[in-house]
């Protein structure tokens, strides 16, 4: 059918016309928030964990499980948000008011188990409230969707990967916390001012517009179109002449999709399936005939990304600490309480900055797919030379140059997830791809690190080496490319 033709125009060629602007500007800027947030989270016990192990009398097991605890957390969440993020809007995932009349969100969640924790008087305390963290920061992906569904088609890719350097800077941001507060005052103050970006989100969660491209799905084109008229009059352009309609239909299989790049990334799910779905549907969905293949690949690329990223971080963060007796040549004179343990960690977070910008140099021009593949392959020819020994400056340049490449084949798989599901279960899909990962990232301290310890340090690395190939080879498995295509809807 010729839209234009008729007198109608899809949500993809308004987004187009209306451009990005001063709004996107906005939902940038609060998605954005959420990812920053979850980075200080996350990265926080690297700082406080010895702090607290020396404080309670804790053994290197309980030290790890804080760890662990947040990931499980993040894992338990991600499932959970993304069902409430697809079934009952993007919004309502931040703010829950479908049952018990209560508020329930992933800020409010994040927030006040961050602040509780300052607070904590025993161990078993703290483990329960950091696992609550891990559980409101799971809902990271409904950010990611959110800000995803407002960009055009045509620079999405490059949008994203700004969007991605909010967990760069809250990474880099955590370290120059630590590094001002831990020496001053406490690990407790770190806990406290750590959780203050969760509640900005959550007083600023009044002005987030609900996403149109979901109210477009769900058959809402009223809601929609006045939100794009906002749109327009925020960027001060004009909409398509003509009438919105929710979307093209399209009856082909995803996994032989065209390679044209103004086909729809994957077919509508009918309307009919659209009005049953409910609850944890949206979830067995991502199992069907025509997303089971996308879906398991991503699952393995996630894992494989996570348990190689989170093993370079500590990898570098085992040797730049001053504490390894296994490799003599490469121990430093850093005492865990002088300022150059955290001058480090600020320094090797730099190191994700020349991998986002690389990804944003890819990610357009040579598409998703061989963007990682490049990556994944740079990051390991800079991991290959450590299966044995080397001098301390070339150790530390070769794990500079894998955390960037582990770092920006992150990012692009993290655009993927989302544009390769149709909004119907977008989120839900990449949430769940994303707590995968999380499974990476619980299990790569127990076997890495442990390996670490006990002086295997070629079979640490050689580990990390297989999930790259393992990923690499998954890459090149999904059916198509995502590059310029717009987002399928639900009709």
């Amino acid at each position: 059918m010729d839209y234009k033709a008729a007198g109608l125009y899809t949500l993809d060629e308004a987004l187009e016309t209306v451009g990005f602007g001063k709004f996107q500007g906005f939902v940038l800027g609060y998605a954005g928030l959420g990812w920053f947030a979850e980075a200080m989270e996350i990265m926080i016990l690297s700082f406080i964990g010895q702090a607290v192990k020396s404080e309670w009398q804790l053994s290197s097991g309980q030290e790890s499980l804080l760890s662990t605890i947040v990931f499980a957390g993040m894992l338990l969440g991600a499932n959970t948000w993304g069902l409430l993020s697809d079934n009952y809007g993007r919004r309502h995932a931040w703010l829950w008011i479908d049952f018990w009349k209560g508020f329930l969100t992933i800020s409010m969640v994040t927030f006040g188990a961050g602040l509780l924790s300052t607070f904590s008087p025993n161990y078993l305390t703290l483990v329960v409230l950091r696992g609550l963290v891990g559980f409101g920061l799971g809902g990271s992906s409904v950010f990611l969707s959110w800000f995803l569904e407002f960009i055009p088609a045509s620079n999405r890719g490059m949008w994203m990967v700004v969007f991605s350097t909010f967990w760069t800077f809250g990474s880099i941001f955590e370290a120059a916390l630590a590094w001002i507060v831990m020496p001053r005052l406490n690990w407790r103050w770190v806990l406290a001012f750590s959780a203050v970006p969760s509640f900005a989100l959550l007083i600023l969660y009044g002005v987030a517009p609900e996403s149109p491209r979901y109210l477009c799905m769900k058959g809402n084109t009223s809601d929609a179109l006045r939100i794009l008229e906002k749109i327009a009059s925020v960027n001060q352009t004009k909409l398509p002449p003509g009438v919105l309609v929710s979307g093209r239909s399209n009856d082909k299989d995803e996994e032989s999709a065209p390679s044209e790049n103004t086909a729809p990334l994957l077919p509508s799910l009918s309307k009919s399936t659209t009005q049953s779905k409910s609850g944890f549907s949206s979830f067995f969905m991502l199992f069907s005939s025509k997303l089971i293949r996308t879906t398991l690949l991503l699952w393995v690329l996630f894992f494989g990304d996570s348990f190689s990223y989170y093993g370079i971080i500590l990898l570098t963060s085992k040797l730049s600490s001053g504490q390894s007796t296994c490799f003599p040549s490469l121990q430093s004179n850093i005492n865990p309480q002088d300022d150059g343990l955290y001058l480090n960690a600020f320094i090797t977070s730099m190191a994700e900055l020349p991998g986002l910008l690389l990804s944003a140099i890819l990610v357009d021009r040579v598409g998703r797919k061989q963007s990682m593949a490049i990556m994944f392959g740079l990051a390991f020819i800079f991991l290959s030379p450590l299966l044995i020994q080397q001098p301390a400056v070339l150790t530390t340049c070769l794990l500079f140059g894998a955390r960037m490449n582990a770092m920006g084949t992150f990012t692009v798989a993290s655009i993927y997830s989302p544009e390769l599901y149709p909004t119907s279960v977008r989120t839900t899909g990449a949430g769940v791809a994303s707590a995968i990962g999380r499974i990476g990232g619980m299990v790569c301290p127990l076997v890495a690190v442990g390996l670490v310890n006990e002086c295997h340090q070629t079979a640490a690395v050689a580990l990390f080496l297989v999930a790259i190939v393992v990923s690499i080879v998954c890459i090149q498995l999904f059916p198509y490319d995502t590059k310029g295509r717009e987002l399928s809807d639900t009709s």
